[in-house]
């Protein structure tokens, strides 16, 4: 047994340094990317340059709780605020629709038409299943190469830098954000999420469905 301690120590050492290293590494990315997109992401909707289409990434109306989703709340209230100071035009909605019973877009512009929103201003798309999915999409698809999304601070970063990427011109518009107690587990997430999407770049993932040109308006 005590001839088996120096290697468990090494091994000890070793994980540790590499663990060190992984978390040191995720950081940066997370400062990097925070960094590279900070001068197209807005608080204030004043700033915003006006924009045909204003892209809404999509989520789920209610938590498992059975209470809705603040970030879906925010989101709307962003959306309507924007549409009403005519600062976009129309309003893409990105969001998953994978099956019957599960279909963001669709719950997102019946909340939007009753806060006033004309039903011919809206547009769905129903398989933004991720991110890139939704950004790339919109130029792929809807032919729209410029546009404002609409999210919380976190996946607007996220967002707008995919554009960069991918010469989208994409502004980003911040809706209301949580507590960090009420999205504690989404900030964890979005670290890793953004490690994901970096390796997503590198090896050129596309979006799981594209399909026949969209025009909008």
């Amino acid at each position: 047994m005590l001839k088996l301690l120096p290697q468990l120590f090494r091994f000890t050492a070793y994980f540790c340094i590499l663990s060190a290293v992984i978390f040191l590494a995720v950081i940066a990315n997370d400062a990097y990317i925070k960094k590279q997109t900070t001068d197209a992401v807005f608080n204030q909707a004043s700033k915003l340059p006006d924009n045909k289409v204003g892209l809404l990434l999509g989520t789920s109306k209610f938590l498992k709780s059975g209470y809705v989703n603040l970030y879906y709340k925010y989101r709307i209230d962003a959306t309507v605020a924007l549409y009403q100071s005519c600062k976009i035009e129309h309003i893409l909605i990105s969001g998953d629709n994978s099956t019957t019973t599960y279909d963001e877009p669709t719950t997102m512009k019946n909340d939007l038409i009753k806060r006033g929103i004309p039903a011919s201003k809206i547009h769905l798309d129903y398989a933004g299943f991720r991110t890139l999915d939704s950004v790339l999409r919109m130029k792929k698809v809807f032919g729209e190469s410029q546009a404002t999304v609409i999210s919380q601070p976190f996946h607007n970063e996220r967002a707008v830098y995919i554009a960069q990427q991918n010469d989208i011109n994409l502004v980003a518009y911040n809706a209301k954000d949580v507590s960090f107690r009420y999205g504690k587990r989404i900030v964890l997430r979005e670290k890793l999420a953004r490690v994901k999407m970096q390796l997503d770049l590198l090896f050129g993932v596309q979006p799981k469905f594209l399909g026949k040109r969209i025009v909008i308006g």
